[in-house]
């Protein structure tokens, strides 16, 4: 979600996203979520931080704490490294209903901090 939102705030910044346990597949309730706002991340598919680890990059963001925790050391150029923490959807447990509700929420967490983030350090 995190990655199709920044792409969403700004279409010309290169964003990447990728996990330290990758899923198989996005989360069909990521997917839905996202569609109700506009944003179709259907296209995605979870990768490895390993792809990624002699890249550089202006921004390392990690989102969940045990990326945060386990996150690998980048050997490429790191601008500035962040952690803007959300707790991850995919725990959630009740009804489907409920399980959504927590999507939403933590979709619009998301889109709260990282429009706070790219005024904060001037993204363009």
């Amino acid at each position: 979600m995190a990655e199709g939102i920044l792409r969403n705030i700004n279409s010309e910044l290169d964003v990447f996203s990728a996990g330290t346990i990758p899923e198989k597949k996005v989360n069909p309730n990521a997917i839905a979520v996202m569609n109700e706002i506009g944003i179709d991340i259907s296209g995605q598919y979870p990768k490895s931080v390993d792809e990624y680890l002699t890249d550089s990059f202006d921004f390392v963001i990690t989102v969940c704490d045990n990326a945060r925790e386990v996150c690998p050391v980048f050997t490429g150029r790191v601008g500035k490294r962040l952690h803007i923490g959300f707790p991850d959807p995919a725990a959630a447990r009740g009804s489907a209903e409920d399980v959504h509700k927590v999507y939403q929420e933590v979709r619009d967490k998301i889109i709260e901090k990282f429009n706070e983030l790219i005024f904060t350090h001037s993204i363009t």
